[in-house]
């Protein structure tokens, strides 16, 4: 039985005024009210019809409530009225509450939360079936499933024990008895949360029908249909089948590379029932168990801390702090203690790293922490693409174009006295013309060439347009526990005999020079020292051993093995006799173990300040020199700056002595050195980050570390370039307006000590500011932010699945280099996209103003529909494929990102085309006109302007690789692009096989070409080709660097980017 006479912080009210200096107006916070949209909406209702109060308003995402009362009442009247209206506290054996049913509104809610994976790491197995509802969102549950009572969310980190085990209805922490525990489970419900079902084929395949063009050539095929057009309406809705069949494989492709890195996770937990130890299922886990925790255990449920020794646990999944957090069951918190500080408490989803202790269920399922960021997941919306929204105006303008121009000249022709069926067909035909039906096609695979390039380099990309937003990312969010950094403790500097080393790859550096630590002996024993002075224990069979212990102790340990030091056998030749553990007023740890010569070594390792203090004597050139009081100011000046890089640092001796005894008071020591530690940058990130501000795209590190340590490694990253680093410790962001945040948030480089909520709070903040943001992340705390970023990213070996299963982009192997390739090939097939659009929009207006013009001057419609689709579905393609596939221009890594809210076509760029595709049109007129003369009109007129038109595109499409680049004089050549040649020729020969066989022309409508008309022809197409060329604007400014440097040269190709940074 636990001894529960001793208590923590005395009982604290449930609500409390925060503001009230404005008579009339109070705001108070409400403990509960925090993301509880249920709580909300019943403290609104129950106070609204209060005496005195005059309006109520919950805000669930600060936990505050403002009310608007008469000047008489009181903050304390209204504390009253609040605490009648939350949760009772429990009794030993609390009455059951009615069952809550089910509204619409609330399986709408469930619906949005389902289908999100796993919130563990590897998962929490047993979550077959839907999963109870819980927490501030509880009262709820998916239609079919069993209603489960909700939990009460209290402020269990200030309860003390008493009230805490009278809360739970508990006799101390000896555990429950299983009659009751099964009471529990039944009326709460399993310790589950909904796993993600992943995107069916279903979904991804009419996924693909949901776009503008698609709508508008489902459109021209109807009309054709109705006017009899059946093989026309075939062919464009071949188009749009092709077109889905290749979206479909591509993203199929990518959920299953994504889904493969899922793993299985904890499946069962130590508890105390009945007063004996236990193993349970994780599902079986009620509010009231025991834990017990120990080395590696798996926390299953959020817990109050009631028994520790040495405890500390790893929660840098959840609260992204890279250092394990100490537990003490008798810290005391208060109000504004974060949750990355309460070390009375531990959460789900976290794991023991070192100690033991015992911990009472106080919250499972979705009344966890866990499971409210679950909720927030469910809750947050991915926003459109940028090029989503240019393609849905572009549709739209394009729709508005082509019953506009079908209107007209239908009107013109019935006016005219044209036949109205007559007019009919060729208004059709326009409206074929005015609808580029090789675009959803061309953009479509090119998106899915992006994203098979992307998975060569080992980056799965979700979803087709993903790769067109990486290109226009203005900001790049980034977590740092996981993300940036290795999330494991490592040594990274060393001071020893006076001289200050760099530990890196394995080795030791001094002033850049690779140092050998045994030809140093005051590293070596420094090494032995740590390794016998530890903890840590072995694992694993030969060959494949592996530590266990404190990710301090093991860092120190990994150190000495990395330099070659076998420590098993360095322990098995002086084994412990006795130790001395860390203690309160002792924050050093001391083992004694036999030597050489008939002694024996005392080994120290602790805190600097305490351990110098115990020493008389230092090693420095391989020699026992007595320490002077200048070289302790040196150790303690060197302590200070490696704590001011954000290390942790502790300090190693040792003495030998001829008693086998430990002593009473540790002294006389023989000092060895300094051990800085921390989670190391992955290999690269500072050129990284360099990379993406030679992109003009701004950085910003994101992290729940302490303020002094954020900003140390944001000046190692360089985060802010020239700039001053800001640092903004984000603790007060929830009580922030939401405009003035906007304004806040684009100035800052890096945000401190940030829980989930902040997290979405930040990114939503950068949109708000008109940035389009990539946020990357690797933890389940990072899971909200990851699916409202415009571009999600998450690691993929050591992610966790929910990071996975919201992201956009999954590094298969956390290399986040590929990141600046990712983003290269995003503006690189962004640029493409709008070549491929401004060559088939520019021949779709030549199609239009031609047969306008036919039409409208009485000659007669210069081509047949059959005519239109050939030129659109089959000539068109192959040469905007082609240009998809340009190679990326020299100083696209240079250029600053594009405006989000930029048209894809925009002003200037349509009266180009407008212009380009009038001289077009002028030399197809002129070969039509030249037919009408030779051959009266009828099919060979209309032949000659066919092929003009065609051969005309096929040269366009050369002429649009660049909008300022001439074909003729070469100034600022361009790469070769060799599938555009292919494609001219491939389709230069096609045209001219379909003019010789006789059953394409019977198809086509077409004749033979004489002589002649073959030079009519070439001269149609080359005065269009030189009149065009020569009036290309020219090129714009070029975009200077910081440094003043021209951004001509080339950029380094992709293999060379990932060359630099191995």
């Amino acid at each position: 039985m636990i001894n529960t006479c001793k208590t923590g912080a005395p009982r604290t009210a449930l609500a409390r005024p925060v503001h009230a200096g404005i008579p009339g107006r109070t705001r108070l916070e409400v403990f509960g009210l925090y993301r509880s949209t249920r709580l909300g909406r019943r403290l609104e209702t129950g106070l609204a019809g209060a005496s005195g109060i005059h309006s109520v308003s919950a805000n669930t995402r600060t936990g505050r409530l403002l009310v608007i009362h008469h000047p008489d009442t009181l903050p304390e009247d209204i504390v009253g009225l609040i605490e009648a209206l939350l949760p009772g506290r429990k009794q030993a054996s609390p009455p059951p509450r009615p069952r809550q049913t089910t509204t619409p509104l609330d399986q709408a809610i469930l619906r949005a939360i389902n289908g999100f994976s796993s919130l563990l790491k590897g998962g929490i197995p047993s979550m077959s079936g839907p999963s109870p509802a819980f927490g501030a969102t509880s009262g709820f549950q998916a239609t079919g499933v069993e209603s489960h009572e909700s939990q009460d969310i209290l402020p269990w980190h200030l309860l003390g024990l008493d009230e805490l085990f009278s809360s739970l209805g508990i006799e101390g922490g000896s555990g429950l008895a299983r009659e009751e525990a099964d009471t529990r489970l039944r009326r709460y419900g399993e310790n589950s949360l909904e796993a993600s079902k992943g995107r069916s084929g279903l979904s991804i395949f009419f996924g693909q029908f949901n776009s503008p063009p698609v709508f508008l050539l489902a459109g021209s095929a109807v009309i054709a249909i109705m006017t009899g057009g059946l093989v026309d309406a075939a062919v464009i809705m071949g188009v749009v089948m092709i077109n889905s069949v290749i979206g479909f494989v591509t993203e199929r492709q990518a959920e299953k590379t994504i889904a493969s890195l899922s793993d299985t996770g904890v499946s069962s937990v130590r508890v105390m029932r009945d007063g004996q130890e236990c193993e349970i299922d994780v599902a079986n886990i009620v509010p009231g168990d025991t834990l017990l925790l120990s080395p590696g255990t798996y926390i299953a449920a959020d817990a109050r801390i009631i028994r520790s020794h040495r405890l500390t646990i790893d929660e840098s999944a959840l609260t992204g702090e890279s250092l394990p957090v100490s537990k003490d069951h008798d810290f005391i918190a208060s109000d504004e203690t974060a949750l990355g500080d309460r070390s009375n408490m531990a959460y789900m989803g976290t794991n023991v790293s070192g100690g033991n202790g015992r911990a009472v269920v106080v919250a499972t399922a979705r009344a966890t922490e866990l499971g409210q960021i679950q909720t927030m997941v469910g809750e947050a919306e991915a926003p459109e693409t940028p090029m989503q929204k240019q393609l849905d105006k572009m549709g739209t303008t394009l729709a508005l174009l082509s019953g506009a121009v079908c209107a007209g000249v239908f009107g013109v022709g019935v006016m005219r006295g044209y036949a109205w069926l007559e007019m009919l067909k060729g208004s059709v035909s326009l409206a074929v013309a005015a609808v580029p039906e090789g675009l959803p096609a061309v953009a479509t695979t090119t998106l899915a060439m992006g994203i098979a390039d992307m998975r060569k380099r080992n980056v799965a990309v979700r979803h087709l347009d993903a790769v067109e937003t990486l290109g226009s990312v203005q900001v790049f969010c980034m977590d740092k526990t996981g993300t940036l950094t290795m999330n494991r403790m490592a040594v990274v500097a060393v001071y020893s005999g006076q001289e200050a080393f760099a530990v890196a790859e394995r080795r030791f550096m001094s002033d850049g020079s690779i140092v050998n630590p045994y030809e140093r002996d005051e590293l070596e024993r420094l090494m032995q020292i740590v390794s016998l002075c530890s903890d840590t224990e072995f694992h694993g069979e030969p060959g494949d051993r592996k530590q266990q212990g404190s990710p301090t102790e093991m860092a120190l340990v990994e150190m000495a093995l990395n330099a070659g030091i076998d420590v098993e056998a360095l322990r098995s030749k002086h084994p412990r006799k006795s130790s001395r553990d860390r203690a309160e007023g002792r924050p050093y740890m001391s083992t004694l173990h036999p030597w050489t010569r008939g002694k024996h070594l005392l080994a120290v390792k602790g805190s600097p300040e305490e351990v110098l203090e115990m020493c008389n004597f230092q090693i420095r050139n391989g020699k026992k020199v007595r320490l002077t009081k200048q070289m302790r100011q040196k150790i303690l000046t060197e302590n200070e700056r490696m704590a001011g890089n954000a290390l942790r640092v502790l300090g190693a001796a040792y003495r030998e002595q001829d008693s086998n005894r430990m002593p009473a008071k540790t002294g006389n020591l023989v000092w060895l050195g300094l051990a800085g530690m921390a989670d190391p940058m992955r290999p690269g990130m500072d050129k990284f980050v360099a990379r993406l501000h030679r992109a003009g795209i701004e950085t910003v590190m994101i992290t729940g570390d302490q303020s002094a340590t954020a900003q140390a490694i944001g000046q190692q990253l360089g985060l802010s370039g020239d700039k001053p680093l800001q640092v903004l410790e984000s603790s007060k962001l929830d009580e922030m307006d939401p405009e003035l945040l906007a304004g806040l948030v684009k100035n800052v480089h890096v945000f401190a000590r940030v829980s989930p909520a902040n997290k979405l709070q930040i990114v939503q903040a950068l949109q708000d500011a008109g940035k389009v943001v990539a946020m990357t992340g690797d933890g389940i705390n990072d899971g909200p932010a990851l699916k409202a970023a415009d571009i999600g990213v998450a690691m993929g070996g050591e992610g966790t699945n929910v990071a996975r299963s919201v992201s956009d982009v999954v590094l298969e192997d956390d290399n986040l280099h590929t990141m600046t390739v990712a983003v290269r090939q995003g503006r690189t097939i962004y640029n493409n996209i709008r070549k491929m659009i401004h060559f088939m929009v520019s021949t779709n207006l030549t199609e239009i103003e031609v047969m306008l013009a036919g039409i409208a001057l009485g000659l007669g419609q210069p081509m047949n529909p059959m005519q239109l689709l050939w030129i659109n579905l089959v000539t068109d393609i192959f040469p905007g494929l082609a240009l998809s596939m340009e190679p990326a221009e020299p100083d696209i890594m240079e250029r600053v990102p594009r405006d989000p809210d930029e048209a894809i076509i925009e002003g200037r760029d349509l009266k180009r085309m407008t212009f380009e595709s009038g001289i077009i049109g002028v030399g197809t007129m002129g070969a039509y006109l030249w037919g009408m003369k030779r051959y009266g009109g009828g099919a060979a007129a209309s032949t000659m302007a066919f092929n003009s038109l065609t051969l005309n595109e096929l040269v366009h499409s050369f002429s649009s690789r660049s909008s300022h680049r001439n074909v003729f004089t070469g100034r600022s050549s361009m790469p070769p692009n060799p599938h555009l040649t292919k494609a001219i020729l491939g389709m230069g020969a096609l045209q001219a096989v379909v003019s010789i066989v006789p059953a394409f022309r019977r198809l086509l409508g077409t004749t033979p070409l004489g002589v002649a008309d073959l030079g009519v022809l070439a001269a149609s197409v080359l005065l269009p080709l030189v009149v065009n060329e020569a009036t290309k604007p020219p090129a714009p400014q070029v975009h200077e660097t910081d440094d003043g440097q021209e951004t001509e040269e080339d950029t380094p190709g992709i293999d060379n980017v990932l060359e630099e940074t191995a």
